[in-house]
């Protein structure tokens, strides 16, 4: 007889880590394959603590099944529930649970019973359709593969019996819709457009819209894997070609013409956080949903949920492993539609636009109505016009560094001289504007990323006014520099970097901040308990240390009026 220590461990065949190994825990996600006379399967198994949240989420948004394990002798934990809710999040509708460990409580139905019915409670609660249970212990295999003699009181089906007949079949919405990824055109005399399907179906003749725009036409050929056919269905990879000439490119959405998707940018969604740094309201990120990928900025957190209870509560940002609920506006509108209706035009992801790092899944929920009801209203006057009466190129000066650097000292000087040439300019100074519009923003990371959105926001009005605008603001975040930067057309913003060693800004402190930061009476002062993010490329690098003020201005201004092609000032 083999002895204890021969007993086949079967967590191995999925926890490769040696963390895993050596902790006896579950880290990342482990995929394994396998197949029976009725079905292939793909099995996901992924971590159960909290702080493997993201993990677990990865693991489960392509699933169609989740099994669900509970101990026995514990019961329902806080871990359960979560699981539970990020299945439901995430469109997962069958569940199947497993209350493991029987053997530990003498098979005791009882037990059994208890545990099933409060988890068929919790499951209706959090919105999960269809629920099976079934007492099993996994190390001898009871009830795994075929039915136990040790618990004869369950006349259920066992558990690879359930996996075999439960109904898989992916979700796919009823209406026609194919996300373009390519527009594959090899030469003069062909024009298709690639894709998958991804809701309804397709046929030769029917008539399409191509979105978010409004052309429409027909399909005249599908072309598949095997060549020319009839029609296409959700899940197929096709070609489409259409009957004329009309402007697609990547990311568009071919739909049915007369029950076309959603068309929207802002959006209320639920998001669950993956990134190590916290999400900021109004902080850009790249968004993709289906093949389209777009600028977007979470505006508001509406509340966050306490995954192991579901209560909501009030949150400023989200962390890691958190989920939120929340308003999403993006910088173009898009076709899409629920989550609940089609995952692929329903589901996105958020990108870091520093590291390129998937930050955040979400789940679009519905359009706002103000996304629909405002609109661009046309005006005769514009930029270029304003500029042209006041003889000058409209522009932005975004002075950046640390306090005390000599940003506005600099600034000022600039304004001052290019105001004696008979320029038309304004100094957006950071502590100023703060006793106006950003009266209400503290110093939190939360509150400098709005604090820069909406100075930013000003400086891009004033600069459509065509005025100069110097804006002088330590904005110690480079992806709030470049968030700025996006709003101008080419050639109208210039990141100055006053740049000068901690040190030297100490030392200068003209308002007595250092000291009060060092002494703990200010929080999060930029360079001593809050970071600064040196610009990497600025287009002016001022060098601040050792240098007249008046210097780095004049050097400034030279470069200021060859850029408007003049040096006397105004025509």
């Amino acid at each position: 007889m083999p002895g204890a220590t021969d007993v086949l461990d079967f967590s191995l065949l999925t926890d490769g880590l040696d963390a895993e190994r050596e902790q006896g825990i579950t880290i990342d996600v482990a995929y394994r394959y396998f197949h029976t006379a009725q079905r292939s399967f793909i099995v996901a198994d992924c971590p159960g603590h909290e702080q493997y949240t993201r993990n677990m989420a990865t693991g489960a948004s392509n699933a169609e099944l989740a099994v669900v394990l509970v101990d026995a002798r514990k019961g329902l934990l806080p871990q359960t529930r979560r699981h539970t809710y990020i299945c439901a999040l995430l469109g997962i509708r069958h569940v199947l649970l497993a209350v493991n460990k029987m053997d530990l409580v003498d098979y005791d139905e009882a037990v059994y019973t208890a545990i099933a019915a409060q988890y068929r409670r919790l499951a209706q609660e959090l919105g999960v359709s269809h629920v099976q249970c079934l007492p099993v212990a996994a190390p001898s295999g009871d009830n795994v593969s075929a039915r136990s003699p040790r618990m004869p009181w369950y006349s259920g089906p066992s558990l690879l019996q359930l996996l075999e007949t439960v109904d898989a079949t992916p979700f796919r919405a009823q209406d026609f819709r194919m996300p373009v990824q390519w527009v594959n055109r090899p030469d003069q005399t062909f024009r298709g457009y690639a894709g998958t399907v991804c809701g309804g179906s397709v046929a030769r003749g029917d008539e399409i819209v191509v979105q978010p725009g409004l052309q429409r036409a027909r399909v005249e050929r599908i072309l598949g894997p095997g060549g020319e056919q009839q029609q296409a269905s959700a899940g197929e990879a096709v070609t489409l070609c259409l009957h004329r000439e009309v402007d697609v490119s990547r990311g568009d959405v071919i739909a049915d013409a007369l029950r076309p998707a959603a068309v929207a940018d802002q959006f209320t969604c639920h998001v669950l956080w993956l990134g190590d740094a916290p999400l900021l309201p109004n902080r850009t990120y790249r968004l993709k949903v289906g093949t389209r990928t777009v600028n977007a900025r979470v505006m508001s957190i509406k509340y966050k949920v306490d995954v192991n209870s579901q209560s909501r509560l009030a949150a400023r940002h989200l962390d890691l492993n958190e989920v939120g609920y929340c308003t999403l506006g993006l910088d173009e509108a898009i076709a899409f539609e629920a989550y609940a209706v089609n995952r692929t035009l329903g589901g996105f992801i958020l990108i870091d636009r520093q590291s390129h790092a998937t930050v955040a899944c979400g789940m679009l929920d519905f359009a706002l109505e103000r996304s629909s009801n405002v609109h661009w209203q046309h005006v005769d006057i514009d930029k270029a016009v304003r500029g042209a009466s006041k003889g000058q190129q409209p522009l932005c000066l975004w002075f950046t560094g640390l306090s005390g650097a000599g940003k506005s000292t600099i600034a000022n000087l600039v304004e001052r001289r290019l105001h004696a040439l008979g320029y038309h300019t304004y100094l957006l100074d950071g502590d100023n504007v703060r006793h106006g519009i950003n009266k209400d923003l503290g110093f939190t990371p939360e509150d400098r990323v709005e604090n820069i959105r909406r100075i930013a926001e000003v400086a891009h009005l004033m600069v459509d006014a065509g005025l100069i605008v110097l804006v002088s603001a330590i904005s110690p975040y480079r992806s709030e520099r470049r968030s700025a930067r996006e709003l101008f057309d080419e050639g109208e913003f210039l990141e100055v970097f006053v740049d000068a060693p901690l040190d030297v800004c100490e030392q200068r402190d003209p308002k007595g901040l250092y000291q009060k930061a060092r002494a703990g009476t200010i929080r999060n002062f930029t360079g001593i308990d809050a970071p600064y993010e040196r610009p990497e490329s600025p287009d002016v690098h001022l060098l601040s240390a050792g240098q007249r003020a008046e210097q780095l201005a004049e050097q400034l201004c030279e470069r200021l009026l060859a850029l408007q092609g003049a040096g006397s000032g105004p025509v």
